[in-house]
């Protein structure tokens, strides 16, 4: 939307992020939940390049609210002194944990179990 066109592909999460950048972000990450497929990427773009995080994709509805959730766990990673890849890695962790544990509420996209413990950060 921030950029009027539509992203379908990892080639454009990988354009948007760097026309992103030229508005003048420090850094942009483009969730990519809403590509089809066996594995979920996202794409990460700064000055120092472009790098990927991929992982297989969750089965389940539970859903809404995954990059609300995911941005707030970057954000407490940063504030907790982690580098901004550390922070995202962690952050993609707790997402995948809250799919994965969600409650099944309500007959749509139900919420995220935003109430499991957060793993600590081994690195990967």
């Amino acid at each position: 939307m921030l950029l009027g066109r539509t992203v379908a592909t990892i080639a454009d999460m990988e354009a948007a992020a760097r026309d992103l950048l030229a508005f003048g972000a420090k850094a942009a990450l483009i969730k990519g939940g809403h590509i089809a497929g066996d594995t979920v990427t996202d794409v990460l773009a700064t000055p120092a390049g472009v790098e990927r995080f991929s992982g297989p994709r969750i089965a389940g509805r539970s859903t809404h609210g995954t990059g609300c959730t995911l941005a707030s766990a970057i954000a407490c990673g940063i504030a907790q002194g982690m580098a901004l890849t550390d922070a995202i890695r962690r952050a993609r962790a707790y997402v995948v944990r809250a799919i994965e544990t969600a409650p099944g509420l309500g007959t749509g996209h139900g919420p995220l179990n935003h109430g499991h413990t957060v793993a600590p950060f081994d690195g990967r």
